[in-house]
């Protein structure tokens, strides 16, 4: 089984949906875990785009980076720029990639869930599209 730790600053929206998205899509062969550099809580907006796919992260909570630092990875990818640049390298990283997602925090309130559901869209498309051959599945 591969193993996938996805990181954006505060794990709370994009790298929870694609943690999700990992495990309920590719979840027979890959592994996924997702960490901020910040810890905060899982986005309701996440939960409910999630939960509109079937897939349920109500159940999920924000970890720091630092939990994983001694555990290894096939892959280590961070969706956010930020999280990119304060975590340009993982130590237990078999390769290291940055896809970058808008956050769909940024978007104005009324057109906020619509964003979220957009970004879980994009990552569902990476995920089913990218990952299975950066991970030699």
């Amino acid at each position: 089984m591969k193993k996938v730790l996805v990181i954006c600053t505060h794990n709370s929206s994009r790298s929870q949906m694609a943690e999700g998205l990992i495990n309920g899509l590719l979840g027979d062969r890959v592994r996924a875990f997702s960490a901020g550099t910040e810890v905060t809580q899982v986005s309701p907006h996440a939960i409910r785009a999630m939960s509109e796919i079937g897939i349920d992260i109500s159940h999920h909570m924000s970890k720091v980076v630092d939990q994983f630092i001694d555990e290894t990875f096939d892959l280590v990818v961070t969706v956010c720029d930020s999280a990119n640049e304060s975590c340009p390298v993982f130590p237990g990283a078999g390769k290291r990639l940055h896809k970058g997602f808008t956050d769909p925090n940024s978007a104005p309130p009324d057109e906020r869930y619509r964003r979220f559901c957009q970004i879980r869209d994009e990552i569902r498309t990476w995920v089913e599209s990218e990952l299975p051959g950066l991970l030699g599945l």
